[in-house]
C-alpha cells in the first residue's frame, strides 16, 4: 500500500508491505531503513490507532 501523498514533491509518506510481516518504509527513500513487524502485532496497533 503506497499513501496518497506520495508524490514525489518532498512531503512525509511512507509505504506499507504486509504479506505474513509488516514492512514498513519511507516511500521517498526506498532504499533506507525498515521497520519489519509481526502482521499481529501490526493489525493491534492499527486498531489502537483507530480507537
Amino acid at each position: 500500500m503506497k499513501s496518497s501523498c506520495s508524490s514525489g514533491k518532498g512531503e512525509a509518506c511512507i509505504e506499507i508491505a504486509a504479506p505474513i510481516t509488516v514492512h514498513i518504509r519511507d516511500s521517498e527513500n526506498p532504499g533506507g531503513p525498515q521497520l519489519v513487524v509481526a502482521s499481529g502485532a501490526w493489525a493491534a496497533f492499527t486498531a489502537y490507532a483507530t480507537r
